[in-house]
C-alpha cells in the first residue's frame, strides 16, 4: 500500500506568508491531483509556541543568524499555533488526509523532520502510526525540499521505510540547496521520482 506523506504545505510557507518558499503555490494542485492514487494520506504541521528558540525575535537577532551554542538557524516568526499562518493552505484537498501530526511544538527545540524534533528526543507519533497500519513505501511531498521534506525522508529511511521523494511535488527555500538536498536524499537509498509516474 503507498501513503502520502505531505510536508508543512502551510500558509506562511507559501507566498505572502511569513517564511514563504518560492513557487510554494505550484506544488499544491500536483498533489490534489494524485491525491487519488494513495492508499494512506497524512501531513505534517509546524506548530510552534509563540517565542519558540527559532525565531529571531525570541532573541533579538536577524533573519538569518544562527546561534553559535545549538547552531539553530534563525527564522521569522512562522506558523504560530492557532494562526491562519499555520494552517495547511485551503487549496490544499484536505479531505483526502487521515491524520495530522505537529512538529516544532517544544519551546526549546525546533523540529524540521515530520518524525522528530531536531535533537531526536521526542516522536511526533508519526512514526509510530505509520508501523501500527504496517505501512511501509512513503512518498514525500512539500515544503521545503531543503529542510523539512529532507530531514523527514532521511528519517524514514534510518527508521527503515521505503521513502519515495516526489520531485515535482516539493520546492525549496533555496534552490541550488534544493538540488543537494534531492541529491542526498537518493544518496542516503530514496527514490526520487515524479508525480507523472506515481500510479
Amino acid at each position: 500500500m503507498k501513503t502520502l506523506i505531505i510536508v508543512d504545505v502551510q500558509n506562511d510557507f507559501l507566498p505572502g506568508g511569513a517564511l514563504a518558499v518560492p513557487s510554494g503555490d505550484q506544488i499544491i494542485p500536483i498533489i490534489n491531483q494524485i491525491l487519488p492514487k494513495f492508499d494512506h494520506v497524512f501531513a505534517s504541521q509546524d506548530w510552534h509556541p509563540l517565542h519558540h528558540v527559532s525565531f529571531a525575535k525570541t532573541h533579538n537577532k536577524q533573519v538569518g543568524e544562527v546561534l553559535k551554542d545549538s547552531g539553530q538557524i534563525l527564522w521569522p516568526v512562522h506558523c504560530v499555533q492557532h494562526t491562519n499562518g499555520a494552517e495547511l493552505s485551503p487549496q490544499l484537498k484536505t479531505g483526502a488526509i487521515e491524520a495530522v501530526f505537529q512538529k516544532g511544538v517544544d519551546l526549546n527545540i525546533d523540529s524540521y523532520s515530520a518524525f522528530f524534533d531536531n535533537e531526536h528526543k521526542k516522536s511526533t507519533g508519526l512514526a509510530e502510526h505509520l508501523k501500527k497500519l504496517k505501512l511501509k513505501d512513503l512518498y514525500f511531498a512539500g515544503l521545503a525540499t531543503d529542510y523539512c521534506v529532507l530531514y523527514s525522508v532521511l528519517d524514514a529511511l534510518n527508521l527503515g521505510f521505503n521513502a519515495f521523494v516526489i520531485q515535482d511535488a516539493c520546492r525549496a527555500v533555496n534552490a541550488k540547496e534544493g538540488i543537494r538536498a534531492i541529491e542526498k536524499m537518493g544518496s542516503f537509498g530514496a527514490k526520487v521520482i515524479l508525480s507523472e509516474i506515481v500510479s
